[in-house]
Formats: C-alpha cells, sequence, structure tokens
C-alpha cells in the first residue's frame, strides 16, 4: 500500500530571470560613467579659455599695467582707454537692449501673423525672410551703409541697431512661428468666446504661453549684438561712439603695434561675464524655448 502525505505541500517556483531594479541601477551607472566623463571632458574644454583669461587679466605680465604681482592694473588701463569704459559699455547696452526690443516687437507680431493667418504669398515672404541666412553677413553692410547714409542714421548707434535687428529676423521668425504653431487653436477660440477681441487674446493668452520662445530670442538678440564687431566697425568711425568689442580690439595695438594682452583679457572678461550671467539666469526658460515646438498641443 502507498502512502501519501497529504499534510504537507511543496511548491518548486523556477527561478525569476527577469532583472530585477538593482540590476537596472547598475546598468544605469555603468552607462553612466561614459557620459559623465565625455561630458566632463566637454565642460573643460569649453570653460578652460575663459578660466585662463580671468586669471590672465588679474596676472602681471610683461609689457601691460599689471608688471608686477596681482591686481587690478590690467582693469584700469582698459577702463582709462580713450573716452572711458563706461561710454563703451553705455553704447554696447543701448545697441544691445535696442536690438532685443526690436527683435521681439517684430519677431513676436510676425510670427503670431505667420502662424494664425492666411494670406496669399504667406509662405513666399517667410522663404524670403528665412533667405537672408544665405546672404554671408559682410557682403550686405556696405549697401546697408549706403542706406543708413541717405537717411541720416549712418554714424549712429540706432542704425547699429537696426542692422543687428535685421540679421537676427530669420531665427527669430522662425522661432516664434513654430512657438505659436505648438498652441492649440482652441485657446484662442475661447478666449474670443469669452469676450476678448484678437489684441487681448494675443495680450493675455498667447503672449504668457510663448514666454519660453521670448526670451530664447531675446537672450540670441543680446548675446550677438552684444558681442558683434564687424556691424560697428562698418557703421561707426566715431571713437565716443564705439562698443566695447571695437573699443577692445583698437586698446590691443594702441602703443607702436605692441598688444596689451592684459588689458585685452581684462576686456574679455567685462565682454563675457554678462552674457555668462544672462545665460546662467534664463537657461531653464532658454531649454523650454527650443523645445516649444518639438510637440504640438
Amino acid at each position: 500500500m502507498a502512502l501519501t502525505d497529504t499534510t504537507s505541500t511543496r511548491t518548486i517556483v523556477a527561478p525569476d530571470n527577469r532583472p530585477t531594479r538593482a540590476h537596472h541601477g547598475a546598468g544605469r551607472r555603468v552607462l553612466g560613467i561614459p557620459y559623465a566623463v565625455f561630458t566632463g571632458a566637454l565642460a573643460i574644454i569649453f570653460l578652460y579659455p575663459l578660466v585662463w583669461t580671468t586669471v590672465s587679466s588679474f596676472s602681471p605680465q610683461a609689457g601691460s599695467a599689471q608688471t608686477e604681482g596681482w591686481g587690478f592694473g590690467n582693469y584700469v588701463s582698459l577702463a582709462n582707454f580713450q573716452a572711458g569704459i563706461w561710454v563703451y559699455l553705455g553704447n554696447s547696452l543701448f545697441v544691445s537692449l535696442l536690438t532685443v526690443v526690436l527683435t521681439l516687437i517684430t519677431s513676436f507680431l510676425g510670427g503670431y501673423a505667420f502662424a494664425r493667418f492666411s494670406f496669399p504669398g504667406k509662405n513666399l515672404l517667410f522663404l524670403l525672410v528665412l533667405a537672408i541666412l544665405m546672404v554671408p553677413y559682410a557682403t550686405l553692410l556696405i549697401p546697408l551703409y549706403v542706406i543708413l547714409n541717405a537717411i541720416g542714421l549712418n554714424n549712429s548707434l540706432v542704425g547699429v541697431a537696426l542692422v543687428l535687428t535685421m540679421f537676427q529676423l530669420p531665427f527669430s521668425m522662425f522661432m516664434m512661428r513654430i512657438s505659436f504653431e505648438s498652441i492649440p487653436r482652441e485657446m484662442d477660440e475661447a478666449a474670443l468666446v469669452d469676450g476678448c477681441n484678437s489684441f487681448s487674446a494675443l495680450w493675455r493668452v498667447l503672449l504668457p504661453a510663448v514666454k519660453p520662445g521670448l526670451i530664447t530670442v531675446g537672450l540670441f538678440a543680446f548675446l550677438t549684438a552684444w558681442n558683434d564687431f564687424i556691424a560697428p566697425l562698418i557703421l561707426i568711425n566715431d571713437t565716443n561712439r564705439m562698443t566695447l568689442p571695437l573699443a577692445v580690439a583698437n586698446l590691443r595695438g594702441q602703443v607702436m603695434g605692441v598688444v596689451d594682452y592684459g588689458a585685452t583679457e581684462a576686456g574679455v572678461v567685462v565682454l563675457a561675464l554678462p552674457c555668462v550671467v544672462l545665460f546662467l539666469v534664463l537657461q531653464r526658460h532658454y531649454v523650454r524655448g527650443f523645445m516649444s515646438g518639438a510637440f504640438k498641443g
């Protein structure tokens, strides 16, 4: 007779070969090492020139105002050059802010028109705006110089700002068009139903929605205008109206063609500081602005 034990039952479970959460975490850490090394190397490559220039601007150098010890001699030399650094900073700030304002207004209204309205020749006009990118920057400055001279804006900071705004139009118009196109049209319709007119809907509803795109456009316009050298070089011939990049370039060879590297490095630091601060403050909006057209609602 066979005896069967019915009081206990054993269940044999096959081993689970699926990866556990610990395995996933280990895999991410292993794959993250090359990424960290690569991004760290890129950071060092891009930051090293800026760090080296900043340190050198305070260090003693032969042929500069800071020949012994560490200090601000190079910055004093930069501040006292010709009309003074505050004049050149004011000129650069005026040109940059005017360029930003004109670029934001033009691209905001133009991007809204291209994204929301249909009119004859819309795509052709948009292609003509983008076609500015196909023409070399320097080749347009001589015709623009003649035009500005004819309307009385030659040797004028306003004229420089107008020229820089024109060269910002292709990118800024494209950026604002995709920003508006990423917003559902139902938002416009809901605002109109609630009693808004077209301008109120644009100002109260669409403007906050495209804010990241506007910040991106404004940041690019400021960086371009602040660092531009060739347009002021061609359009400005008065030393008191020079922008800071042009003044730093003239400072390099002020004494018998000898390059004052210390003052030049100080000028580079002064030029770079506002750009770095602005980018660090606005980088979150900057990334959101570039991603605004990636997914349409």
